[in-house]
């Protein structure tokens, strides 16, 4: 027989896509972060620009991107370094809990100053204080 049946291909496709959409939601969770607001202007949005955030939780701990591991100010700035090094147009972020320590946010600013961040950008949430409920 000189076909290919192409039937196992298909139905192996179609498990795989069953299991990405249901593991792809799982993977952007991150860290829990209650931001503050403030009437900030918004970034502009680069697909091209890699974004580099630093995530510092209630407690002081620090994030990297999207890890689920606390790491320490040398982690962060050996990891922002890195992707300088990779992508010197990236773009750097600290996502600060609102009931952070100011100084745990300072840290995670300065780690990245010291990797050679040019810039280092606090996110917000984008609703002004006293703006009422979030929707």
């Amino acid at each position: 027989m000189s076909e290919i049946n192409v039937v196992p291909y298909i139905d192996v496709m179609l498990v795989l896509m069953v299991i990405f959409m249901i593991t792809a939601p799982l993977l952007t969770e991150g860290v829990k972060v209650e931001l503050p607001r403030a009437d900030a202007r918004q970034v502009e949005a680069d697909a091209r620009r890699e974004h580099f955030i630093v995530h510092v939780d209630r407690g002081g701990r620090l994030f990297t991107n999207q890890d689920n591991e606390p790491s320490t100010p040398q982690e962060v700035r050996a990891r922002a370094a890195a992707v300088l090094r990779h992508n010197p147009g990236a773009l750097f972020f600290v996502r600060g809990d609102k009931d952070a320590v100011y100084e745990s946010v300072v840290r995670a600013m300065v780690a990245l100053q010291q990797a050679g961040a040019p810039n280092v950008g606090l996110i917000t949430d984008p609703r002004a204080a006293g703006s009422g409920p979030a929707r």
